[in-house]
């Protein structure tokens, strides 16, 4: 007898089975009617509803910057909008502010510090200021809310060129390793961006992103200038820049750049070194002195002042 017809007929037979199993189990809802019914059972949220779950700057803060903002605007100059957009530029855009919102950041400021003075000047019983007086701190309160935020602006600006320039000697070691390894520039500088973070990681990954949409590679480490105004990177960038425009072995270039940097890191340290005791100087002349004279004179201060009374 043969068995091979047996055999093949048995699995057909279970196939057969398996394949109704499956389509008796399986027999829901089709995925789009699915979608349609879990969209169908969401409720409808209002206008009302949907704006109360923006968070609270969005709903207040924002909306009065941007009628300040346009007040201010109208009166400010090409040259004045310009430098500020700059200056949140260097700043690392913090907050995602742009130049309107900044504008309405002042005008807030502005009115916070003429409510401040003229609570402190003009407020009777506060600060006893003579009349002509006080009426002149509303304006010199108004200054002085506008300009306080640029002095935000500028500790920001400072304070990210600072980390730019503490950071520039480790990403370009790690970017000459990765060059070094066989990767390529674009390739090394995703590597970088993967490996550390910081602001000058993030102004790596925006240039990345540029390179990669279609700009030039030239050009999208150009704007990296303006846009931090470090010295060190800048010659960094020209250097990466007139390598491609000449030819020159990228690698080379990244390794010569790097010692270039180690040394001048070198040499900010062994300067502020060198300024340490200077800075030293003033606190110990206006808190440790004066300690040591009380401690050294006072007891013979004491015993000439005992001798002196008992004589008269």
């Amino acid at each position: 007898m043969d068995v091979l017809p047996v055999v093949v007929a048995a699995v057909g037979a279970v196939a057969i089975i398996l394949i109704a199993i499956g389509l008796a189990s399986g027999g829901g809802m089709d995925p789009v009617q699915a979608r349609l019914s879990q969209l169908g059972s969401m409720q409808v949220q209002s206008l009302e509803e949907l704006e109360l779950q923006a968070p609270l700057f969005e709903r207040t803060i924002r909306p009065l910057m941007g009628r300040l903002s346009g007040f201010v605007a109208r009166v400010a100059t090409t040259s004045f909008t310009s430098a500020t957009e700059k200056r949140l530029a260097l700043a690392g855009n913090p907050g995602e502010l742009r130049t309107s919102d900044w504008l309405g950041v002042k005008a807030i400021g502005a009115l916070i510090g003429a409510v401040i003075f003229v609570l402190l000047f003009i407020v009777p019983g506060i600060l006893k200021v003579p009349f002509p007086v006080n009426l002149i701190m509303i304006p010199v309160g108004l200054m002085f809310g506008y300009t306080a935020p640029e002095f935000w602006l500028g500790g920001r600006v400072k304070k990210r060129q600072k980390l730019i320039l503490l950071q520039i000697p480790d990403a370009l070691d790690l970017l000459t390793i990765s060059v070094r390894a066989g990767l390529g520039f674009d390739g090394a500088l995703g590597k970088v961006i993967e490996k550390m973070r910081g602001p000058l990681i993030e102004e790596f990954r925006r240039a990345l992103a540029e390179i990669r949409v279609g700009k030039t590679r030239r050009d999208a480490l150009r704007d990296i200038i303006p846009r931090t105004e470090v010295q060190a990177l800048s010659s960094f960038v020209g250097a990466i820049i007139q390598a491609e425009q000449l030819g020159v072995s990228i690698s080379k270039v990244l390794q010569v750049q790097s010692e270039q940097l180690r040394i001048e890191r070198r040499q900010r340290a062994e300067a502020q070194a060198a300024r340490a005791p200077i800075k030293m100087l003033f606190p110990l002349v206006g808190c440790i002195f004066p300690s040591l004279f009380i401690v050294i004179l006072g007891p013979a201060i004491i015993l000439i002042m005992i001798n002196l009374n008992g004589k008269v």
